[in-house]
C-alpha cells in the first residue's frame, strides 16, 4: 500500500471504508462541483455506482498499477477520506500528462490540504515516471483557489485560452499551469516532504 505523508495529509491506497464516503461526496448538490470543471457533464448515480463496484473489486487485491492513477487525500491522523489526487496523459506519444486535484469538503478548503497534495502527488510522479519532464494543472479563471494553489507549489501559467468555458451563462478563460522537472528540482533540492518539515 503505497502512503506518501505531508504534515497533516497524506496520500493513500483506496481502502473500502472510502467508498461510502466517496459515494456521498459524488452527489451533484455538493459545492465542490461548483469549482471542479463545472463545464463539464456531472456524474451520473450509474456511473458512480460503477466506480464503486470496480474500486470495491480491487481494493481487497490491492490491484492498483504502478505507477498509481489515482489516490486518496486522507487527514494524517484520522485516515479520514478528504479528496483525490489523479492525472490523465494530454499526450502519452510525448510524455505529457496533466495532474488533477480534488478536496470535497469546504470545511478543509485553504487549510494548506491542497499545497500538501499537489506537492507530493506531483514529487511521487516526477520519482515515478522518469520519462516526463513537465507537469501540467488544467482549470479556469473562475476557480481562484486552484490558481492560487498552483502558484504556491510552483506552477507557472503558460497557456490562456480567452473564453474558453461557460460557467452560469458566463464566459471564463481556459487556464493551463506547469512544471518543468529541473524547476521541480531547483525549487525543492531535497524533495517536498523535507521542504514540509522546514516550513
Amino acid at each position: 500500500m503505497i502512503e506518501l505523508m505531508g504534515k497533516t495529509t497524506k496520500l493513500r491506497d483506496w481502502i473500502l471504508a472510502d467508498l461510502e464516503v466517496y459515494a456521498e461526496w459524488m452527489q451533484p448538490h455538493h459545492q465542490w462541483h461548483q469549482l471542479d470543471g463545472p463545464y463539464y457533464a456531472r456524474p451520473t448515480s450509474e456511473g458512480v455506482q460503477g466506480i464503486i463496484h470496480n474500486l470495491r473489486r480491487r481494493i481487497p487485491e490491492s490491484d492498483f498499477p504502478t505507477p498509481r492513477l489515482r489516490l486518496v487525500i486522507a487527514d494524517q491522523a484520522s485516515d479520514r477520506f478528504l479528496g483525490t489526487m489523479s492525472w490523465y496523459w494530454i499526450s502519452e506519444e510525448t510524455a505529457w500528462l496533466a495532474v488533477g486535484i480534488v478536496i470535497h469538503d469546504p470545511a478543509e478548503w485553504g487549510k494548506g490540504r491542497g499545497y500538501e497534495a499537489l506537492g507530493l502527488w506531483s514529487e511521487y510522479l516526477f520519482h515515478t515516471l522518469p520519462q516526463i519532464v513537465r507537469l501540467d494543472l488544467r482549470t479556469w479563471s473562475g476557480n481562484r483557489g486552484m490558481i492560487r494553489l498552483a502558484e504556491k507549489v510552483g506552477y507557472r501559467e503558460e497557456a490562456c485560452f480567452r473564453k474558453a468555458r461557460i460557467v452560469d451563462g458566463q464566459y471564463y478563460d481556459g487556464l493551463g499551469y506547469g512544471i518543468l522537472r529541473e524547476e521541480w528540482e531547483t525549487r525543492y533540492p531535497s524533495g517536498f516532504a523535507a521542504r514540509l518539515s522546514e516550513d
